[in-house]
């Protein structure tokens, strides 16, 4: 497989994320890279693909900088592009949250490799949490992981009351690649948390290297694969077809646009419900045509990056 997939964050601090936005745009289509990357003031976060030769030009430049040199990519083989544009967008964060105070960069929970986090998960005095939404570990999580319910991250320091019985534990976090747990991690240890671990570079470096043991599931990321495996010791399936309840891992999106339900259906559901979650979704008159995948990407055939770098507006500035 000639193209490779990039997973990366980095917080640092950007003095001007604007320019550091166009300059780091014009990189990605200089080598062709495709994906989603976000710029902000407390640094880096991105997924993008390309042809292994350009991703490695790409790792090389971006590892040149010395603000990121504490960075790490997750590089996975994948048989083509898994992603159809490019944006590079500057926001108020590199993850959205409600944690806007946190700086990772000065303090956060204590990294674990994967090796170490695969140690310490079983032990009596630890507890495994997943910093993630509910759509993500419903798909896929570690064994006896405690999730908590929530639909957006930035609905986690509202959750974090439901760990004061683990106080007296370990607490080892985990996300897909590690950029929330950074602040996850970090919001814990302000909250009087005093053994915080973050699994360092996440599930998929967890299974990178260590085989993914012991994580049910698929795990979730945010490009054109949707979901994959990252077990390759004792893989199991742990969600159901939304509409039959048999195990299935296989995500999609309702035909129904005015839905757009992301869930669990079994190829035989999607067969007979043409790609709707549920007989009203099926009904809709606006329900699109069904193609076996459950996938409705927008389309980009008129999509020009050159024009979105010339069209970009800076964000207002708060007066």
């Amino acid at each position: 497989m000639d193209y490779r997939v990039l997973l990366y964050y980095c917080y640092t601090p950007l003095a001007d994320p604007d320019a550091f936005r166009e300059e780091h745009h014009r990189l990605c289509l200089r080598l062709n890279l495709l994906g989603r990357i976000i710029v902000a003031a407390e640094g880096l976060n991105g997924t993008v693909s390309g042809r292994t030769a350009d991703c490695e030009e790409y790792m090389r430049a971006v590892k040149a900088d010395p603000r990121f040199a504490a960075l790490e990519f997750k590089v996975e083989p994948v048989a083509a592009h898994t992603f159809q544009k490019l944006h590079v967008r500057v926001k108020p964060e590199i993850v959205h949250s409600s944690l806007h105070h946190v700086r990772p960069h000065e303090k956060t929970g204590q990294h674990l490799s994967p090796q170490e986090f695969k140690a310490l998960k079983d032990r009596d005095d630890v507890v495994v949490v997943d910093v993630r939404s509910d759509y993500e570990y419903n798909v896929g999580r570690f064994k006896n992981a405690v999730t908590l319910d929530i639909e957006n991250f930035r609905d986690f320091p509202d959750r974090v009351k439901r760990l004061e019985e683990f106080k007296d534990k370990k607490i080892l976090t985990y996300c897909t690649g590690g950029v929330k747990c950074e602040k996850a991690s970090a919001f814990l240890l302000e909250q009087g948390f005093e053994n915080v671990y973050q699994l360092h570079g996440g599930i998929i470096k967890y299974g990178l290297e260590e085989g993914g043991e012991d994580f049910d599931g698929k795990c979730y990321v945010f490009d054109s694969r949707v979901a994959v495996d990252v077990n390759r010791v004792n893989p199991t399936v742990i969600s159901q077809c939304y509409s039959c309840g048999t195990p299935s891992d296989r995500l999609i999106n309702c035909a129904n646009p005015h839905c757009n339900a992301h869930v669990a259906l079994c190829e035989a559901c999607g067969e007979t419900l043409a790609g709707a979650c549920s007989t009203t979704c099926q009904e809709h008159p606006d329900k699109r045509p069904y193609d076996g995948t459950g996938l409705y990407p927008k389309q980009s055939n008129h999509y020009n990056p050159e024009q979105a770098l010339l069209s970009y507006k800076a964000p207002a500035r708060p007066q």
